[in-house]
């Protein structure tokens, strides 16, 4: 399946709908960042998001491994696979194409990665 950007980005707005109202500045002005094409302070305004476990923030870190970071489709599969977990279905697509270009050590990689993470904090319940 061929995933273009225009779906990420449409898929992106639908997720902040369903975003944590904590995170809600962070995760906006993250996008805004990331649809100016400032991927640099996209990812200082999303990575601390998703190193806390948020689902949205994991998955556009994700889809920025994977358009905007030469293609890191190790790290672009950590993020996707644990989005996944917490019940993501973009993610779990965007993990199942991101698998189609990686090599069979570099999937075992990532999903060592996805065991081995641990959030950095609690979430809000």
């Amino acid at each position: 399946m061929k995933l273009t950007l225009k779906y990420a980005l449409a898929a992106i707005l639908l997720m902040f709908s369903l975003a944590a109202p904590v995170a809600a500045g962070s995760l906006e002005d993250g996008y805004t960042a990331y649809t100016r094409g400032d991927f640099a302070t996209a990812m200082r305004l999303m990575r601390p998001l998703a190193d806390q476990g948020y689902v949205t923030a994991q998955t556009v870190v994700g889809l920025m491994y994977y358009f905007n970071y030469g293609g890191d489709y190790v790290s672009a599969y950590m993020w996707f696979t644990l989005a996944a977990a917490q019940g993501n279905a973009f993610a779990e697509m965007f993990l199942k194409d991101t698998a189609d270009k990686m090599t069979r050590e570099q999937v075992a990689q990532a999903e060592k990665l996805a065991r081995e993470w641990k959030p950095t904090t609690q979430l809000p319940r």
